[in-house]
This record gives C-alpha cells, structure tokens and sequence, in this order.
C-alpha cells in the first residue's frame, strides 16, 4: 500500500516536471551576417520584409558620439586621436547595389591603406560603412555596418593587425552626392577610410 501510494506520487511529480519543462521555450538570439552573406532580401539597399535588429549584446549598438553613426566594437581605444580624411581620400572603395562583397577592382586600394599602415606602425585607420538613401535605417545601418566589416576584413588579409582597424557605419546618414541620380546612388555606396594617429 505504502510503495503504491509512494509510485503515485512519484508518477505525478515528473508528469508536472515534464509539463513545466516542455511550456518553457528558449527564445531565438540575434544573428549577425557575415560579411558578404545574403541573409537579405534581393533588390537594392531596400528595407527587407520586417525591419533587422540591431544585436547590441555583441558590443554594436548606437554609437553616442557625435559621429551618429554605430561603431562595431570597443572604438574607445582611438578617442583622442587626431583624424585625417585627406590621406586616404582617393583610396574610397565603392559597392555594387545591396552588397557588402568588396569588388576586385578596389583591392588595390585596400592595398595601399594597408601599404602605408604596415610603414606607419603607430597609426591606425577608420572603416566608414556608407550606403545610398534607400530603404529603412535600420536596414541601411546594418548595410553599411556589413560593408565596413569587409573593409576591415580585407585590411587584415593584407597584414593589418585587426586592433589598429576601428570599423563604424553611417548608413544613408552620410551621402557624398544628393542628386538622388543612379551614379549619385553608387558613389554613396562607399567604404571611407579615415586616418587616426596618436595625440
């Protein structure tokens, strides 16, 4: 009788503990694509079905300088140091319609940041990720965060040691040329790079 009643308790206790266990659901983390992924949607810098997220767990957030752009990483290692557009002003590299793939014909480029980097040890570079006006902000931060992470990504290829490398994206926030034209739209799509050197 006693190990009759002691089964049935037991019974009911791990038919509850299975019910508890089985209502609880894991909720889905963010995914942050690679560069170069196509985990959007085909079309342009257009916005996709439901607008992404911004994964700020990772340390990509807002960036609450007054750059207004999101930086990917800890960007506080440069804060201080002196900025140079000019020098690398002709080594800007451009990007095809709602793409992040770095185009064969801009390797060279990355090639001479790299190149004067490697000859400049105590400087260190800025990777601006740009896209043209259309589409969400939300959809063209995470655009421009991805273009500027394979700026980053070939500069390390080429020798750059990956802590020198401060990578932030502008989105749509920064357009270079606002005739709204389609050689306008491409020349927004742009990485910049951006010298930093030591105060």
């Amino acid at each position: 009788m006693k190990m009759t009643k002691l089964f049935n308790v037991l019974t009911i206790g791990l038919a509850l503990t299975c019910a508890v266990a089985s209502g609880c659901k894991k909720k889905p983390g963010t995914i942050t694509p690679l560069p170069g992924s196509s985990t959007k949607p085909p079309g342009g810098d257009l916005p996709p079905t439901e607008p992404m997220k911004l994964d700020t767990t990772t340390g990509t957030g807002l960036d609450t300088t007054t750059t207004g752009g999101i930086s990917m990483g800890d960007n506080r290692k440069f804060a201080g140091w002196k900025e140079n557009k000019e020098v690398f002003q002709a080594e800007t590299i451009h990007f095809a319609f709602d793409s992040s793939v770095v185009k064969k014909a801009d390797l060279s480029k990355l090639g001479n940041v790299a190149s004067y980097l490697k000859s400049h040890p105590a400087d260190a570079v800025r990777v601006e990720g740009n896209t043209d006006d259309r589409g969400t902000e939300e959809y063209n931060r995470a655009l421009g965060e991805r273009r500027a992470l394979a700026g980053r990504e070939e500069l390390v290829k080429l020798g750059v040691p990956p802590d020198r490398i401060e990578t932030i994206s502008f989105g749509k926030d920064k357009p270079v040329d606002t005739s709204r034209t389609e050689a306008g739209h491409a020349r927004n799509r742009r990485d910049d790079f951006v010298l930093l050197s030591p105060p």
